[in-house]
């Protein structure tokens, strides 16, 4: 489960790195996922821990509980 969004399961994407001379090298693409304690926007008194990415964060998908 390690680098994947609780909400969206958003995950690695693989991609190429290319150089001026254009040769390519597979490489990973990772989500800006962090570890948070929220609640969800239409279930307001579960609270969960675990990993959302900062997209979700930002959509008010989840609200942060300090």
């Amino acid at each position: 489960m390690a680098r994947r969004c609780f909400v969206c399961d958003k995950g690695p994407q693989a991609a190429n790195h290319v150089s001026h001379a254009n040769n390519r090298v597979k490489r990973w693409l990772y989500p800006n996922v962090h570890k948070t304690r929220f609640t969800m926007a239409n279930h307001p008194h579960t609270v969960i821990n675990d990993k959302v990415c900062t997209k979700c964060v930002k959509a008010k998908k989840v609200v942060k509980v300090f």
